[in-house]
């Protein structure tokens, strides 16, 4: 039998562009969102710059934060290029597309799907969950029955790239998946309301069935309108055994800012699984205050966080624990 660790270690690391400012941790750049002028601010995992600035575009034309994070995360979604969320993620181990996402309110009201094949923005289908059911989370046939029942059309989500990687990867019969990377956005609108979105294809070339952390509240996402909110990325089952969203907001709660929070949460992963000071796995976490203080951290290097606010869209690298 293959242990569950192995079967799920492994990792691929966004790459960062460089055609606007890429600025470290020692820059000051966290300090300067706690300004309230600052805001509406929106952050993302990664290099999800156009996502931000969608983001925050809704909100300087009038839209909520809500209205916000559901933009940005339909950004990668409708994306063909970004093998990790929406039209174009990789497959399972079957060759089969499935997505997970979730999405909350300033009041703490969530609503999430989770195995969802065949529609593109499942952010949105989570956002009908939220205002249309008395639920949170909806799966698999359920969950498209109820997309389906919406006005969401059904689509081919596999694009020929996907599938070609796919066939690739089958080629050595190796049936361990590959981690790739997930967006989460969190946004703060001009009334001071901040909310949230997670969305994903999950880990490549994963058991069919398989749920990671970011449709879970708690988990890959979470904002509490009075502290903070926060997300996370790369290996879901390390963010799921540990609730890594809440605990990063629950521990701003307490007065740590945003970096020291996500620092934290990543110490308490490590803690739990020492064997990965060696390496071999990735998480990433981004936090915003309330007050528009952006801050990150991640077990290993490579991780980035996007930031865009009314007049800047810019990409932080925050410390990492390996290296």
């Amino acid at each position: 039998m293959i242990k569950r660790r192995n079967f799920i270690k492994g990792s691929v690391l966004g790459a960062i562009s460089t055609t606007t400012p890429i600025i470290s941790r020692a820059s000051g750049l966290f300090e300067i969102n706690k300004r309230s002028s600052r805001k509406p601010i929106a952050v993302a995992t990664w290099d999800n710059r156009k996502a931000t600035r969608a983001a925050v575009d809704v909100i300087l034309k009038g839209g909520s934060a809500l209205d916000a994070v559901e933009a940005g995360a339909r950004v990668p979604e409708a994306d063909p290029e970004d093998t990790s969320v929406g039209y174009g993620g990789l497959p399972d181990r079957d060759g089969i597309v499935t997505l997970d996402a979730c999405i909350m309110d300033e009041s703490g009201k969530a609503g999430s799907v989770t195995f969802l094949q065949h529609i593109k923005h499942p952010i949105s289908v989570a956002r009908k969950v939220l205002e249309e059911t008395p639920h949170v989370m909806i799966s698999g046939k359920g969950a498209l029955e109820f997309a389906l029942s919406q006005g969401f059309e059904k689509e081919n989500l596999l694009t020929d790239k996907a599938k070609k990687t796919w066939e690739e990867w089958m080629k050595n019969n190796d049936y361990r998946p590959v981690n790739h990377d997930t967006i989460g956005i969190l946004a703060i609108d001009d009334k001071g309301k901040m909310c949230g979105a997670c969305s994903t294809s999950g880990m490549a070339f994963k058991m069919h069935g398989r749920v990671g952390d970011s449709p879970v509240i708690g988990a890959g996402m979470y904002v509490d309108n009075e502290v903070g909110g926060a997300c996370a990325t790369g290996q879901g089952e390390l963010v799921l055994e540990t609730l890594g969203s809440f605990l990063v907001v629950e521990l701003m709660r307490q007065g740590l800012t945003p970096e020291e929070a996500c620092k934290k949460a990543v110490d308490r992963i490590i803690k739990k699984y020492p064997e990965l000071k060696e390496g071999g796995a990735q998480v990433g976490y981004a936090a915003l205050s309330i007050e528009g203080e952006v801050g990150g951290f991640s077990i290993d290097k490579g991780y980035s966080i996007a930031v865009s606010d009314k007049g800047q869209d810019r990409l932080i690298v925050p410390d990492h624990y390996l290296g």
